[in-house]
């Protein structure tokens, strides 16, 4: 039968791409119903690309873990190798504002390593096709240049005091930015350089674009330097450092160097 597609033979990239794609197109469609008010749009957009990730993921790979934002969690995945993370609506707010900084993040902790993801932005159309970008892990782009002046992504709403204090110190530009999917791939975008976030986090927030930035050649880490684990019993992962290597030691050391009250 055509369309039909068989994710038993697609390889673990392809799938978490596969299904950050359609995720995107089908909250694209929820949200162009316009059956929902602001208010509802969320939940029903969360619950609606939940029921499909998770689903698919349970009839493509049975025997692997599974941690969604949106569903229940399952202590039988801290025993698993493989477990999927997924967000099936990062930025939901900028999903309901029909803005281009949200995202749907699919990815797979392999004994608690963030090694595939796939990170879609739905909103974001480079090509000029109308249609969304999908950022993978398995295909590396090049990276632009980073400019004489920095730019560091913070959140649009409340950007974390030691963000602007590393950025004051390295004279540069905040660019205001919505969910965490949306600032990491901006670095590999090229729209940002530095992305720090100590404001509180879980590990489907970074998981999947932890592993795009690190197959890009880009430093992630803790914001005390120390790797990021994944599949934890506490899923609660509360900072993040996303840059290029060339700026990781510096920002790394201005962080430790920040007074106790902003650290």
């Amino acid at each position: 039968m055509s369309g039909i597609v068989d994710p038993k033979t697609m390889s673990d990239a392809d799938l978490a791409a596969h299904l950050a794609e359609v995720a995107g197109r089908i909250l694209v469609e929820v949200r162009s119903s316009g059956l929902f008010s602001p208010k509802a749009l969320g939940k029903a957009g969360d619950q609606t690309a939940n029921q499909f990730l998770c689903h698919a993921l349970r009839e493509a790979r049975p025997d692997d873990g599974l941690l969604s934002e949106e569903e229940k969690d399952n202590a039988a995945r801290i025993d698993k190798e493989r477990v999927w993370i997924v967000d099936p609506v990062d930025g939901t707010r900028e999903y309901g504002e029909a803005r281009a900084d949200w995202a749907v993040h699919v990815g797979m902790a392999v004994n608690g390593a963030p090694t595939i993801g796939a990170v879609a932005l739905p909103g974001l159309d480079l090509t000029g096709t109308g249609g969304g970008t999908v950022l993978r892990s398995d295909q590396p782009r090049p990276l632009p240049p980073a400019p004489e002046k920095l730019r560091m992504v913070v959140s649009r709403t409340r950007p974390a005091a030691e963000a602007v204090a590393v950025a004051d110190a390295l004279d540069a530009e905040l660019v205001p930015m919505g969910s965490a999917g949306a600032k990491a791939m901006a670095v590999i975008l090229g729209q940002a350089d530095i992305y720090l976030h100590s404001g509180g986090q879980y590990e489907w927030d970074s998981m999947a674009p932890a592993a795009v930035a690190l197959a890009h050649g880009l430093h992630a880490s803790r914001i005390d330097g120390s790797p990021l684990v994944y599949n934890q019993r506490d899923v609660y992962l509360p900072d993040l450092l996303i840059c290029r290597k060339e700026h990781a030691d510096k920002v790394l050391g201005l962080i430790a160097g920040l007074e106790p009250a902003n650290a």
